[in-house]
């Protein structure tokens, strides 16, 4: 069912969100104290044992089906790190050829949601575009690594308890297969700073606290760039002031300058997440962006842009979806939900013109600074909702020119205007849909494009029928991967 396409190694981590679990609350934590003694040892040893198990025996006690694991994943009773890894890299005791087992079971899955549950004039299922029956004539890839060792992924750093006991128990992550040194370094010198602080971590909002999250991205040249975000709760400018000298001080001339840090921004939110639009970055030290290399391209990456976390293994995603857009000098080529511009920019030269969309303003800055800097003359890049941009663009498309659209949505899928937008395109013929989570709301998105004409959803256009599915692993040791779905009408 599933052939191998190629096999390329990964390499260093160029992306990672580390969340370091941070806690205000006295007695919460083994190692509670503000300059405790050999903190290195810190999350070691039989005191921090103690308390994971309790929480993790609590959380399993609440329910007998939380008993039940998969045979892949240790013993109840295992060490912490085992646990941990258990949760963030659930596949890590496996081979590589049994992990890959995991993943094209979940396509067939999500191939018979989308194919049956559509209703024909008479009531019963039909099937649109897709056909659970036909399964074997749609083609099957799998893109994968073989070199397990040097892959690096994102993860948290916090495991919680059952959701009433409020119990959240932080232990180091230097064991995952997934977490690159450098990371965990500056996380380990993040937590002495925070130590140190007068201030409390938050960790709720409604319980206070001021300092928030730790993300920390490197490239393959290993320059990192760390990011704080900070709640100021009722703090002065002049306090925010001295919080701010405090822990850049404390990266530049104190322990924390063993992490050699690229750049230190600081971002005062008091939302969940907060764009640079709604708080600005603020550079504290160092230089604004790093810069990565992929598909012969040098990329500018701000602090509030998207990359792949795995470098190495978007360059075989991008190459797939290029593959699968089959592009010419004659085509348009469609970036929506482009990020930095990558996928367009790889594969300008062989079109007539890109066009991209992103909502973030930083990562268009990023993609129009890289199209500059290596002399890509043909794309233009667009700042705004898809949904609001995508029909102006189009209706100048018309003109029988050839469209290929590229999607790539954040888990939450597209908006159901775009959907609209790119069915109504008599000019689209070809779509390539990258998902990182096709149930939910992708589902929804795929169903809208397979269907029959509806006006009353204002989904004109002729219907698009799935022709290829690859899943691409980026994520070893996780049942997790990107899919690339083909589309053409």
């Amino acid at each position: 069912m599933a052939g191998l396409k190629r096999r390329v190694p990964m390499h260093s981590l160029r992306y990672f969100i580390s969340m370091v679990g941070l806690f205000s609350k006295s007695g919460l934590l083994p190692w509670y104290a503000r300059n405790p003694p050999g903190w290195s040892q810190l999350f070691l040893g039989t005191v921090c044992k103690g308390d994971f198990t309790h929480v993790i025996a609590t959380k399993c006690q609440k329910g007998q089906k939380s008993q039940k694991k998969p045979s892949h994943l240790g013993p109840l009773d295992g060490s912490w790190q085992e646990r941990l890894a258990d949760v963030v890299t659930p596949l890590w005791r496996l081979s590589y050829e049994e992990q890959l087992k995991h993943c094209p079971i979940k396509v067939t899955e999500i191939s018979y949601t989308f194919s049956v549950n559509r209703k024909g004039p008479d009531g019963n299922p039909k099937t649109w575009g897709y056909s659970w029956e036909n399964l074997e004539e749609v083609q099957l890839k799998f893109v994968h690594n073989q070199d397990l060792k040097r892959m690096k992924r994102a993860q948290k750093v916090s495991v919680e308890g059952g959701k009433n006991d409020g119990n959240i128990v932080c232990v180091r992550s230097n064991n995952l297969k997934n977490i690159p040194e450098k990371h965990s370094q500056v996380a380990q010198y993040y937590e002495v700073f925070l130590r140190q602080s007068p201030l409390e971590p938050c960790l709720v909002f409604h319980e206070g606290g001021y300092w928030r999250e730790l993300i920390v991205r490197t490239n393959s040249q290993g320059h990192t760039m760390a990011i704080i975000t900070f709640h100021p709760q009722k703090l002065s400018q002049e306090e925010l002031h001295v919080q701010k000298e405090t822990v850049k001080e404390f990266f530049i001339r104190g322990p924390g300058a063993a992490c050699d840090l690229t750049s230190l921004y600081f971002q005062e939110s008091t939302m969940t997440r907060c764009s640079h639009q709604q708080s600005p970055y603020q550079l504290l030290f160092g230089e604004p962006y790093i810069f990565e290399e992929l598909l012969s391209l040098k990329i500018r990456i701000s602090p509030d842009a998207f990359f792949q976390i795995n470098t190495a293994g978007a360059e075989m995603l991008y190459r797939t979806v290029g593959e699968l857009t089959g592009v010419n000098s004659d085509t348009i080529l469609l970036d929506i939900c482009c990020g930095t511009g990558v996928i367009g920019l790889s594969l300008a030269q062989h079109t007539s013109q890109v066009l991209g969309i992103e909502l973030v303003e930083q990562a268009v800055e990023d993609a129009r600074w890289t199209a500059a800097f290596n002399g890509i003359t043909n794309s233009e890049f667009h700042t705004g909702r898809a949904e609001k941009i995508l029909p102006g663009l189009l209706k100048s498309k018309e003109d029988g020119q050839s469209v290929v659209a590229v999607v790539n949505p954040a888990r939450a899928g597209l908006h159901y205007k775009v959907i609209q937008a790119i069915r109504n395109c008599r000019a689209i013929r070809t779509l390539v849909f990258v998902s990182c989570k096709l149930h939910g709301e992708s589902t929804r998105n795929v169903i809208e494009l397979c269907c029959p004409p509806d006006p009353a959803k204002k989904l004109l256009g002729e219907p698009f029928v799935l022709q290829q599915a690859v899943p691409v692993d980026l994520f070893p040791h996780t049942p997790h991967c990107e899919l690339v779905l083909l589309f053409t009408r």
